[in-house]
């Protein structure tokens, strides 16, 4: 089944993706490749294979991104917890975990006679959470967020760089909510995931609605199945997105909404999701107390919004080759003094952007030329020359990531673009007509 969006569909962009053809041209945006050559992350072998390390530069990438979805979610009206990447055995019985999903989960360790696992999901200690005050139907929806780790037991033959890793930095999220909100509070997660995309220059591949498939690890629960799809279903009409139905891609609990992406080679995996589940309120007998009085079972919507942030640096270094947007750039800026002469200044410039928020560095004449140290910051959003007049004059002439290059701008006036531009995570360089 395919469904097309109907023509009031506004604001919402075309599910497609520019494909590669050639291995040379798939080689050249081979996250694994420039993740080395860039010094964002590696891996080694007393680590372990399938959990990566991240440099000083990835590690920057990777904090920008955690810091805007925590921004986004809590202007959404999430509430940000933390929870221990242990459980007990028992309480992944409870979830159902253990019994569907044992296949993706490290085997327990015995502590004290008790067994603990490494959890796979985090929706079992956010249930938790949930239960351990009393709710009144005012206080929903609650929306409960965690940037947290997770980990999976894949075989050692499909791991790869950041896009099948055993340990994950998961952005999860669940809202317990009543039944008539459900619907609203899965619309309202995709529109989130839409705004992330924006933000990050991602275009979606194209969207699935995950249902059940013969043979597999399934709750038996046919009336609770039929309940979450057609709540799903009627989130994907109502959006106006393009989606296909696939068979035998659900979470053993429930369907979801699967927001695909695609590498350069055409390959695709999930990034986000967004799941209607009936199953683990009623296993955890999660309630609250109705307007009537009476205890009532709440809806739990799974929503992830960018998903693994190792998968989601993975697509973004090969969406971007590297040259981030300026907000998500491990470095910002990059000051080029002409002579060690303008030096001091260079110095002092980036001690200013340090103070904004801005992520700088001064590259020193005894780095090379100046056209050579331009050639090596030429992913760095903005490279802004200080020459003899720039300095005495306290200006600077800023050469654009893209070639464009900007009319000499006081230093604090052109600090003071590009922390806007940073703070309302634009993609595009400046917001005027440049010189090229």
């Amino acid at each position: 089944m395919v469904r097309s969006p109907g023509a009031s569909a506004p604001g919402l962009r075309a599910a497609a993706v520019t494909r590669l053809t050639t291995p040379e041209e798939t080689a050249v945006h081979d996250h694994r490749r420039l993740g080395r050559e860039l010094d964002l992350f590696d891996t080694d072998p007393l680590m372990g294979a399938g959990l990566p390390y991240w440099l000083p530069d990835g590690a920057a990438v990777r904090h920008a991104l955690e810091e805007y979805i925590r921004e986004v979610e809590r202007r959404a009206g999430y509430r940000h917890v933390y929870s221990p990447v242990l459980g007990k055995r028992e309480l992944y019985e409870i979830s159902g975990h253990w019994a569907h999903y044992d296949d993706d989960m490290f085997p327990p360790m015995d502590l004290g006679g008790e067994q603990v696992v490494l959890r796979p999901s985090m929706c079992p200690h956010h249930a938790l959470i949930y239960r351990s005050r009393s709710h009144s139907y005012r206080e929903l929806p609650l929306r409960v967020a965690e940037l947290g780790g997770m980990y999976r037991s894949e075989l050692s033959g499909v791991l790869g760089g950041l896009t099948r890793v055993r340990s994950i930095q998961l952005n999860d999220g669940h809202i317990f909510c009543t039944l008539d909100q459900a619907a609203e509070e899965a619309a309202g997660a995709l529109e989130l995931i839409r705004r992330a995309y924006e933000a990050l220059g991602i275009v979606p591949a194209r969207y699935r609605l995950s249902l059940p498939g013969p043979g597999g690890k399934y709750v038996a629960a046919p009336e609770l199945w039929e309940r979450s799809v057609a709540l799903l279903t009627d989130v994907l009409d109502r959006s106006g997105l393009p989606y296909e139905a696939a068979e035998g891609e659900a979470a053993f609990y429930g369907p979801k909404i699967d927001v695909q992406i695609a590498d350069a080679a055409g390959r695709e995996a999930t990034l986000s999701t967004v799941q209607i589940d009936f199953h683990q309120p009623e296993r955890f007998d999660l309630h609250y107390i109705g307007a009537d009085g009476a205890r009532h079972r709440p809806v739990m919507v799974h929503r992830a919004v960018i998903g693994s942030v190792e998968r989601a640096v993975a697509h973004l270094i090969e969406v971007h080759g590297g040259a981030f947007p300026a907000w998500l750039a491990p470095v910002q800026l990059v000051l080029l003094p002409v002579s060690e002469a303008e030096l001091p200044a260079a110095e002092a410039l980036v001690r200013r952007c340090l103070g904004l928020g801005l992520r700088a560095e001064a590259a020193a004449p005894d780095r090379g030329t100046l056209g050579a140290r331009i050639r090596e910051a030429r992913l760095v959003p903005y490279q802004a020359v200080l020459g003899p007049r720039e300095a005495a004059a306290g200006q600077l002439a800023v050469r654009l990531r893209d070639g464009r290059r900007l009319a000499p701008l006081p230093a604090d006036a052109f600090l003071s673009r590009v922390r806007g531009l940073v703070e309302a995570y634009r993609t595009d360089l400046w917001d005027e007509p440049a010189h090229v």
